[in-house]
């Protein structure tokens, strides 16, 4: 016979799988969110492909060089821009629960308080690894030619899972802490900008001293430098160790923060 506690054991799963249906029937019913989130690296893309890309693939290769080798260099950064897209829209989701009295509703069912959060979660990880399968096939159809294999594939995946999961965790956080919709939009912004400050563009060697110092100890220099590692099977250095680093730091920073806000939440 199981006992009370025996089975409270199985509600945050239960609910997480719940609030986890619910947030995927949201992205469904309101597709449009997705669909903007997608569009913002894939203008990128296109962009810095066939407007710069001659001009500053020409100084990576110098003579040799040119759009071609320019967008195997520039769709890592791309890449880590459509995570950064993605958990715009999560701070987003989160404000509008917030500002809509979701959450208060919440608060008077019989639920596992991590499941809300864990719901926004996973389900942000999930319409990232969409955006990503769309934003990369662009990028193929565009010239990006990697030199990865299929354990350099998986590899790249499930480095992509950690550092989406660990952005997304910052994002629920900042959605929780936003005022109104409209600050849970612009909070996030420094992330989606951020990879203009670090080697997804151009190399961090051509930069000013300053610049060039920030550039190479932010977080998403390593994660870029990794991503291009796996994808042109380059050696990845200490790269790799550096963005898990700052992967693992990121996650437990945004969980506890996330929990902190949605338990004060609940309280007041």
């Amino acid at each position: 016979m199981t006992t009370a506690p025996q089975a409270l054991r199985f509600y945050p799963l239960r609910d997480s799988v719940t609030m986890l249906r619910r947030n995927l029937k949201h992205m469904l019913r309101y597709p449009s969110m997705t669909v903007t989130l997608i569009a913002m690296p894939i203008v990128f893309l296109l962009l810095f492909v066939y407007v710069f890309g001659g001009t500053l693939g020409a100084g990576l290769g110098g003579p040799s060089g040119g759009r071609a080798e320019y967008v195997n260099y520039v769709t890592p950064a791309i890449i880590l821009m459509t995570v950064t897209a993605t958990i715009q829209g999560t701070a987003i989701s989160v404000a509008m629960d917030m500002a809509e009295g979701v959450i208060a509703r919440f608060r008077t069912m019989h639920i596992a308080r991590v499941s809300v959060l864990t719901g926004h979660v996973i389900g942000s990880v999930i319409q990232a690894m969409i955006s990503l399968t769309v934003v990369i096939g662009v990028a193929l159809l565009v010239g990006f030619r990697p030199a990865a294999g299929a354990g350099q594939w998986l590899a790249t995946a499930g480095f992509l899972v950690v550092v989406t999961f660990a952005l997304v965790w910052l994002a629920v956080a900042l959605g929780q802490v936003s005022k109104s919709v409209e600050t849970a939009s612009n909070l996030p912004m420094p992330l989606v900008l951020l990879p203009f400050l670090g080697s997804g563009f151009v190399p961090t060697d051509s930069m000013p001293t300053v610049l060039r110092w920030f550039a190479d100890y932010q977080p998403f220099t390593p994660i870029i430098e990794t991503l291009r590692g796996l994808l042109m099977d380059r050696p990845l250095g200490n790269h790799a160790w550096l963005a898990l680093a700052w992967s693992a730091a990121i996650a437990l920073t945004g969980y506890l923060w996330s929990k902190r806000l949605f338990t004060r939440e609940l309280a007041a």
